[in-house]
């Protein structure tokens, strides 16, 4: 079994949506790249991450941190 950090992101924080719902958004951070680099130095080879806005709306307003998270 592999286990594998997560990162939802979302208007440039991560959060965690309740049962998917948009509506019920819980925000844990606006510095996504220092979660990736916390999950780096802990070991984690891989990190999966989701741009919720892109998965909404079709538009990743997201790129840009998705290129510095990389």
């Amino acid at each position: 079994m592999r286990i594998y950090p997560s990162l939802d992101l979302m208007n440039g924080s991560f959060v965690r949506l309740k049962q998917g719902d948009f509506n019920e958004v819980t925000t844990y951070g606006n510095d996504p790249v220092a979660k990736a680099k916390e999950f780096a130095e802990a070991g984690a080879k891989w990190i999966h991450v989701v741009d919720l806005d892109a998965a909404r709306t079709g538009d990743s307003v997201n790129e840009a941190m998705l290129e510095r998270i990389v």
